[in-house]
């Protein structure tokens, strides 16, 4: 019996179908986690638990809320605490004095609008290195002082998805310094001879000192903050 035409095309398609290794299914990137919003009381007190307690009551504040951050109180000296957010989950208060308010908190500012619309941190940090190319973002010009003294430095640790801790310290501008250049090497680091490396390597990087008070953190110090804070 002759085959038509209909038919022989129809059997060609289904064996070409056997010989069709299906495309495995791409992974979607995980969603960020939404930013985790503080109480007003909690956030200022967060803050300023950055600055040596002789600083904080006159010192600028700002707040991190739905829009991004806003500045909550004006201060009386040159120095400006905010609890700096480079990932929806982080929490670290910093105190900056005058040069660094005037080129690190735009910075920081920028970040969190862009987190509280939605970017991811990869998609904000591509747009403020090409604001540092574009002189949009500027580098402190002279040497100054970045306080982080607060017990309650949230840093995220992407290889465990955990916020971890890190210790009370001074940071001091060094924009493009490298640990190289200053000799510091992590094989040679140890708990008792704690030297000092560079953080943020580039346009904002920081000469960091630790200045552990050896206090315990205790629920008291910040009672205002979601368990979330204070939790090992």
């Amino acid at each position: 019996m002759p085959i038509s035409v209909r038919s022989l095309l129809l059997f060609l398609g289904l064996v070409a179908g056997l010989f069709i290794v299906p495309r495995p299914a791409v992974a979607e990137a995980p969603e960020e986690p939404p930013v985790q919003l503080l109480p007003e009381s909690c956030e200022s007190a967060l803050a300023l638990s950055a600055a040596p307690e002789h600083l904080r009551r006159a010192a600028t504040v700002y707040v991190l809320r739905r829009a991004g951050y806003e500045r909550l109180k004006e201060g009386e000296n040159n120095f400006t605490c905010i609890v700096n957010r480079d990932h929806p989950r982080v929490i670290k208060p910093t105190c900056f004095d005058r040069e660094g308010a005037r080129t690190i908190i735009p910075k920081i500012l920028f970040f969190g609008e862009q987190l509280m619309a939605g970017k991811t941190p990869a998609a904000i940090s591509e747009a403020v290195d090409q604001g540092f190319a574009e002189g949009r973002f500027i580098s402190p010009e002279r040497p100054g002082v970045a306080y982080m003294l607060s017990r309650y430095n949230r840093p995220y640790d992407a290889a465990n998805d955990k916020l971890r801790w890190f210790p009370p310290h001074v940071m001091f501008y060094a924009p493009n310094l490298t640990n190289e250049d200053i000799g510091f090497d992590m094989e040679a680091w140890h708990a008792n001879q704690q030297l000092p490396g560079i953080g943020y390597q580039g346009p904002h990087g920081y000469m960091i000192t630790l200045a552990d008070d050896g206090q315990e953190r205790q629920r008291s110090d910040l009672p205002t903050c979601p368990d979330w804070v204070h939790a090992e």
